[in-house]
């Protein structure tokens, strides 16, 4: 009883969160509204006794979200807590695809002929899943993953004009700081 409560309470907070992405305005706040339902997402699957999807589902959507968030500032030059700005353009027309591919995926749901299952489930269904998903693959993923987070920290370091070093000296002693604008901490 309640865990059926808890998980419709985490699909209610999915669905808040996605329509708080197209309500706030700031890409901050749209963004950990996205963070949240996609953990709310996540939380509901644990529920369903899929750990391991759970568990990378949520891992997933929170790196996701702060990567997204470093390249906000880096590639707009913004902070994206504080400029606000409307996250639909063209409102008439991405309700009409959003009515229209929803009511499309609706009527396949209900007019398909499912076909019946062949056989029964694994004993590890978890493990199952993960097999299917990754297999072959693993390799490739373990590989990728260092790669994705140098590039990442390649992308911070290109995008930052100036640092400590350059403001303060190599020994970070240099005062006054050499700051673009004066006026700036320690003036």
């Amino acid at each position: 009883m309640i865990s059926d409560i808890a998980f419709w309470g985490f699909g209610l907070v999915a669905l808040l969160g996605g329509a708080a992405v197209f309500y706030v305005n700031s890409m901050a706040r749209a963004t950990y509204a996205l963070a949240l339902s996609f953990v709310a997402v996540g939380l509901q699957v644990l529920f369903l006794q899929q750990n391991y999807v759970g568990v990378v589902t949520i891992l997933m959507m929170v790196m996701e979200m702060a990567i997204m968030a470093v390249y906000m500032v880096m590639f707009m030059g913004m902070n994206p807590a504080l400029m606000p700005m409307s996250m639909v353009h063209g409102n008439r027309t991405a309700i009409a695809v959003a009515l229209t591919t929803f009511l499309g995926l609706a009527a396949g749901i209900l007019m398909v002929d499912w076909p019946a299952r062949l056989g029964g489930p694994s004993s590890d269904v978890t493990m199952a899943l993960g097999e299917s998903l990754m297999g072959p693959k693993m390799l490739v993923m373990a590989v990728i993953s260092p790669v994705m987070v140098a590039t990442i920290v390649a992308g911070v370091v290109l995008a930052a004009h100036r640092t400590r070093y350059d403001r303060l000296g190599d020994d970070l002693k240099q005062r006054p700081a050499d700051d673009p604008q004066p006026g700036g901490v320690g003036r």
